[in-house]
């Protein structure tokens, strides 16, 4: 099941991707060959409109296929043929879907279940405690940065273990501020003293709008701290998961969730696709070749300089991008692989 769950979310999500691509490119008038749901050989497939639609054997992935994409092309409706922002627009519309789906998602969820706010109860001798905070505060502000969810909190003590943060805190509609150094607890876990207040609040429709925002900003926030935890250095190769442990997570999920029934695991698997969305939005646009980023960065060069880059230049850097990426691809698969044996 953990295999079938996982192949539904990362088709649901690679072929929202494409759809971006797809509609900003019918928009500026770029043709489009073909464009598929699934891998492989072709099972059904109609041409209209000078596209074909293919429905292909393998159940997984999808494409987008637009003439001049990868190479030059003067036919009139082929990609190069298109202003510089129009293409920015076609390429940035892949993962700016993959935003839109997850907040879609979000709001199903914070809809359904509500949204976990930061109010807030204080442990009694702990740093909030001391520093004069009660039960019943709303965190506001943490280490510089506005909170709406209390997952943003959890985030940044977990980031930021041990280390000081300033807090600011509603109480009776004033905000007060304060600093405090947390304490290691018996657990080995550094805490400030505070925790989350009951369950999720449920609002209104502008509420539930709005934090459903919050919860795509937390996914980007979360995903985006995580990526410069592993630039410098502080993330190894072992707390990151490829295919193999994203499946197991998937199916430890569902595992989880069927005792409290189908309602719970379909949440639990639109949160799975939320986070996924989000993260397959972000590492598509970091500026390295053979992704949507890496493409990006070839056109605001051309925006900048007037020009494009000859054609064979940007295709080399992209193919050995792609060589790499495939390398590194491998390399976090061996990983998965190595800690599902260890399990």
């Amino acid at each position: 099941m953990s295999i079938l769950l996982a192949l539904l979310i990362f088709s649901a999500l690679v072929i929202v991707h494409e759809l971006g691509h797809f509609l900003l490119a019918k928009k500026n008038g770029i043709t489009v060959t073909e464009f598929s749901v699934g891998m492989g050989p072709r099972l059904l497939s109609h041409e209209w409109g000078g596209t074909r639609y293919s429905l292909k054997l393998l159940p997984f992935g999808g494409s987008c296929m637009m003439v001049g994409e990868e190479e030059e092309s003067d036919e009139e409706g082929s990609f190069g043929s298109k202003s510089v922002g129009a293409r920015i627009a076609v390429i940035a519309a892949g993962p700016v879907f993959n935003f839109l789906l997850a907040f879609l998602l979000s709001l199903v969820i914070v809809s359904c279940v509500g949204y976990d706010d930061t109010v807030v109860d204080v442990t009694p001798g702990y740093p909030a405690a001391q520093a004069g905070m009660q039960d019943g505060d709303r965190i506001v502000r943490m280490g510089g940065s506005r909170t709406w969810l209390y997952r943003e909190i959890s985030l940044f003590n977990s980031l930021y273990q041990g280390q000081k943060a300033e807090v600011t805190y509603r109480r009776g509609g004033e905000e007060h501020t304060v600093l405090l150094t947390p304490v290691l607890g018996e657990d080995g876990f550094y805490r400030y003293g505070f925790e989350k207040t009951g369950e999720r609040t449920k609002g209104t429709i502008m509420q539930t709008v709005g934090y459903s925002m919050a919860e795509l900003r937390y996914w980007l926030k979360a995903t985006m701290e995580s990526l410069l935890k592993l630039v410098q250095g502080q993330v190894g190769l072992d707390d990151m998961s490829g295919p193999v442990g994203i499946v197991d997570a998937i199916g430890e999920t569902y595992e989880e969730s069927r005792t409290d029934g189908w309602y719970y695991v379909m949440l639990n698997m639109f949160m799975m696709a939320i986070l996924l969305s989000v993260n397959l939005g972000v590492m598509n646009l970091l500026p390295i070749p053979a992704l949507d980023g890496g493409r990006l960065v070839f056109l605001l060069i051309e925006a900048v300089r007037g020009k494009a880059l000859p054609q064979e230049k940007e295709s080399m850097v992209h193919f050995l991008g792609f060589v790499l990426l495939m390398g590194f691809m491998v390399v976090v698969l061996l990983n998965d692989i190595r800690h599902l044996f260890l399990k």
